[in-house]
């Protein structure tokens, strides 16, 4: 099993030793298993603690998901379409991407955008008529995979006929959900049900995780047996200082109530997804009540004198893929006197006490905050903003008009009333796109973390073009920066961004779209989703009094180059 190691600065590692002692001597991890809710806040937390024991019932069980496998490649099916949002999409994508093709097994891919040509280059990747749809959604009414599985139902039906196109699909639901009414209806292959007492970030290891895990050819038993020595590791009975998951959760904790709120996640390059999991985990579950841990993945390695004292750097690898260059800079980081964890894993079949070291940790972390660690308000309230745009658009046609701040080279700019007067104030004369950059990039200071939400196609070449952005301004700023893309992002880092630390400054890109993309049943197109979607996350951004711009372009892809020069310009 993999172990931590740690390098802490002086003050720092004395708190945690006192946090040890009391969490050890006021039996905090026995009121923990024994679902203690005035641990966190004395609200509705010992409602969604039913991850704790979710492994052991899937050892207990391991012959359905066996024969799923059997059947899914027994039936012809060449190709996975993952349909999901948040927790139902980001565990199965790190398996995904860790674990890749695996010989005898379907390719598996998962879809989390609403971007019109995103949704269309999966749709061109796979062959329809040799497809199986995994529709993973907890409640059953997420936006999301509703209108993704409409989409995708529709093509099934035009390529096998109606009579045959449910048993093109799995749903993955809690038992009672709209979902389950729909499988139903529709007549899918199968439906799996999730546990009503897990919520969705930590359901990685339940069947939101794992079915999609034995579709592509994972070894169940294995990987649920490495999880399962994790969960006796980190039982009540153990002494806390030798509990995995409750001494990583106190420093996280600890760490953060001293101003050390900015979590780097580093990760060996066959493990370089678990970072986007790790995000949701941390942020929605910790950021909220002017609270939280703000995770920075894929945020490249700099020298120690580019960070201030507000990060912690956890460095995970497996031992056999050690990237030599990382770890010199993680090296370097120790020695400088920054607070380090490493954790070093035996293979990828840690992945799963990974993911439950890291559940318990988070969890740990949020008592020490005091906050409830497993709702996401803020979430809420961007999904109600977004329903009320998409609601306009089915009555009227399109979304509401907006007026820009300022148009130059082809972009335009928005914001709300306050940023507005804020950024014409420090712009002053200059009222050119590097000009409002500059005034907006003026805004960042010691402590703050940047963030690009960029609501544009996700793929390696925009995402090549948003890190030199964000680079430019960690390398200018000397701040955390963080990147990502919309909507995912929204059930993920959204809530810490919305209801975390008001330390944020927020640069959201929104593009024109070339393809619609209708939604089969509904009045609105793919298109019209996503730009709802910006813009209610930009609304309960501005409602939150946060800083932030909207970037909207035309074309994309040369949007984005007229946007990194000026943002290089306005960094000077």
């Amino acid at each position: 099993m993999s172990r931590l190691k740690t390098s802490l600065p002086e003050s720092l590692a004395a708190e945690v030793k006192t946090a040890i002692g009391e969490w050890q001597s006021g039996g905090k991890m026995q009121r923990f298993w024994q679902r203690d809710a005035t641990l966190w806040t004395g609200d509705d937390e010992a409602k969604w603690l039913g991850w704790l024991d979710i492994t052991e019932e899937q050892i207990a069980h391991p012959v359905e998901l066996r024969n799923l496998a059997k059947e899914v490649w027994s039936a012809g099916f060449k190709d996975v379409l993952l349909l999901g949002m948040g927790g139902s999409s980001l565990g199965p994508e790190v398996l995904r991407l860790t674990f890749g093709k695996i010989a005898g097994y379907p390719d598996v891919h998962v879809l989390d955008s609403t971007d019109p040509a995103q949704v269309k280059a999966f749709e061109n990747k796979i062959d329809i008529a040799r497809t199986l749809f995994i529709v993973s959604s907890k409640s059953g009414s997420t936006l999301e995979p509703n209108i993704f599985k409409q989409y995708f139902f529709e093509r099934v039906k035009q390529a096998v006929g109606g009579d045959k196109a449910g048993s093109h699909f799995i749903a993955i639901t809690d038992p009672g959900s709209k979902m389950q009414q729909v499988a139903e209806g529709d007549r899918f292959r199968h439906i799996f049900f999730g546990r009503a007492s897990i919520g969705g970030r930590y359901s990685a290891l339940s069947h939101f995780g794992m079915v999609p895990a034995a579709v592509m050819g994972v070894d169940i038993k294995k990987f649920l047996d490495r999880a399962q020595e994790m969960v006796r590791a980190c039982g009540p009975s153990v002494p806390v200082e030798e509990n995995p998951g409750a001494v990583l959760g106190i420093i996280l904790g600890t760490a953060a109530r001293n101003g050390r709120d900015k979590l780097t996640i580093i990760s060996s390059p066959d493990i370089s997804d678990l970072g986007a999991w790790l995000e949701q985990l941390v942020a929605e579950s910790t950021g909220k009540l002017g609270k939280g841990i703000i995770p920075v993945d894929r945020e490249e390695l700099a020298a120690p004198e580019a960070y201030g004292n507000d990060r912690v750097f956890a460095y995970i690898h497996t031992k056999h893929a050690t990237d030599v260059r990382q770890d010199a800079k993680v090296a370097a980081l120790e020695e400088a006197g920054h607070a380090v964890l490493r954790i070093a894993m035996a293979d990828v079949y840690d992945l799963g006490a990974e993911f439950f070291r890291w559940e318990i940790a988070t969890a740990v972390a949020g008592c020490i905050l005091g906050i409830n660690a497993f709702n996401q308000p803020d979430v809420e309230a961007s999904k109600i903003a977004t329903r009320n745009l998409t609601s306009e658009y089915e009555k009227t046609g399109s979304l509401p008009a907006e007026k820009s701040v300022v148009e130059d080279d082809g972009i335009r700019l928005f914001t709300d009333e306050k940023n507005a007067a804020d950024l014409a104030r420090a712009a002053g004369s200059d009222k050119s796109l590097a000009g409002y950059l500059k005034a907006h990039l003026g805004r960042v200071g010691a402590g703050d973390y940047f963030a690009v939400l960029g609501f544009i196609q996700m793929n390696a070449e925009h995402e090549r073009k948003l890190q030199a952005i964000r680079h430019a301004v960690r390398d200018r700023k000397r701040v955390a920066t963080c990147l990502g893309f919309g909507p995912r992002f929204l059930h993920s880092t959204g809530q810490a961004y919305k209801g975390g630390p008001n330390s944020g400054v927020f640069l959201q890109v929104t593009c024109d779209d070339i393809l619609e993309l209708p939604v089969p049943q509904q009045k609105y197109s793919f298109a019209a989703v996503k730009a709802a979607q910006a813009r209610g996350d930009f609304q309960v951004l501005a409602e939150r009094g946060r800083r932030a711009l909207r970037v909207h372009l035309g074309h994309v892809d040369a949007g984005l180059v007229t946007l990194t020069a000026a943002v290089q310009k306005a960094l000077g």
